[in-house]
């Protein structure tokens, strides 16, 4: 084995040079070959830089995703996929912050020795990454940041799909249990949840042919929710939608159940990663879509499980299943590129696009717009852990 990792303390970044990049993408519409090598060969060693918050409101995310790429990396270098090459990984915290993350992205775009990067969970992050990294001609391959503005080119790619792609596979617990109603609340704190609560789950009310009784936009800085959820449990739904953000669901499932409402609770894969064990019994019966479960049966899936159990000694979260898959797609595009240069990977990234293949987070994955497609699940939370219900029928 043959892990070169390295944890880089934040590097000083001059006041001027983010603004000197971005100026200097109005006037180039590609990107600069750097990367850690010519085009006539992989070099001995092949830099790929993660920038990802590990402090900070998503650092629950970051350090998941951190561990599905260091995971893969050791594969990558134990097997011959580089033909002796080895991938070393550096790890930078954006301690959850949209400016450090712009910051660390224009270091990495000034290093040569950096071939491609690992982009934010945050879409707030991507957002202020991606014009830089597109323009300036650096891959980079994010996880979650599922909001529009991330994906802008064809150095930029998203490993986890759009939660609003996969949301709608809750119609069949909706359909199941008979629901002719939803109340909904979600945050404006990410556009992503902001989508979702604004514009899938009312689609897939008038799909189902069911009624939205009240839908409560709440703002990011709120941190009681007895108001909306009063007036959410006033208009008499069947059940309740509630997408927000990590520990806020604790919250929220506390004050539902405190405000006497018992029924089941549609939210989204923010409660995962044991954010609702603080809540306890208060806790059970939200029900959530997310793309990777443990649980799930797909062989490419269990092999993944079976592997991150034997390195971490946990179950794997999502976040670590889609980082693991995000890194193998840019070592087949690297060992097909043959090259470290940035635009020579980028090229081969477009390639192996074309193709499906077998995964972490499921088989017959595909590619679409620079975003992955899976078949996705759903799970439950039992108070304790979680409860795979259904598979979703398929990716490709």
């Amino acid at each position: 084995m043959d892990l070169d990792l390295r944890r880089r303390p934040r590097r000083a970044v001059l006041a001027g040079l983010t603004a000197v990049l971005l100026l200097g993408t109005a006037a180039c519409g590609g990107g600069d070959s750097g990367g850690g090598g010519s085009s006539e060969g992989l070099p001995e060693t092949i830099t790929v830089t993660s920038i990802n918050p590990t402090t900070g409101v998503v650092a629950f995310a970051g350090n998941a995703a951190n561990k599905g790429y260091e995971l893969a990396v050791k594969e990558i270098n134990e097997s011959d996929t580089l033909e002796g090459s080895q991938l070393e990984l550096e790890l930078v915290d954006t301690r959850s912050e949209p400016q450090t993350a712009a910051q660390e992205a224009t270091t990495a775009i000034a290093d040569t020795d950096v071939a491609a990067v690992f982009g934010s969970v945050s879409s707030n992050e991507a957002i202020a990454m991606s014009p830089l990294l597109q323009q300036r001609g650096l891959p980079v391959i994010y996880t979650q940041a599922g909001s529009d503005g991330v994906v802008v080119g064809d150095y930029t790619w998203r490993a986890t799909p759009l939660m609003s792609s996969y949301y709608p596979i809750l119609s069949k617990y909706i359909e199941d249990q008979g629901f002719t109603s939803l109340g909904v609340l979600y945050t404006s704190a990410t556009p992503t949840l902001q989508e979702v609560g604004s514009e899938t789950v009312p689609q897939m009310a008038e799909d189902l042919g069911i009624d939205i009784t009240a839908s409560i936009d709440i703002p990011a800085t709120t941190q009681d929710y007895s108001a909306p959820i009063s007036q959410v449990l006033d208009s008499q739904p069947d059940a309740v939608v509630a997408l927000l953000v990590g520990a806020a669901n604790v919250t929220v499932m506390q004050q539902l159940r405190q405000a006497g409402y018992t029924g089941p609770v549609l939210g989204n894969s923010g409660a995962s990663a044991g954010n609702l064990l603080p809540a306890g019994a208060d806790g059970a019966d939200m029900i959530w879509p997310v793309d990777f479960n443990f649980q799930q049966t797909a062989q490419s899936s269990q092999d993944f499980v079976e592997a991150y159990r034997a390195e971490y000694g946990e179950d794997p979260l999502n976040y670590a299943a889609e980082a693991y898959d995000a890194a193998w797609f840019l070592a087949r595009s690297i060992a097909a590129a043959g090259s470290a240069d940035r635009e020579a990977i980028k090229d081969a990234m477009v390639s192996e696009a074309e193709s499906t293949f077998d995964g972490a987070l499921g088989e017959g994955l595909s590619w679409e717009d620079g975003t992955i497609v899976v078949p996705g699940v759903v799970v439950r939370w039992t108070g304790d852990g979680e409860e795979l219900l259904y598979e979703g029928s398929g990716g490709a």
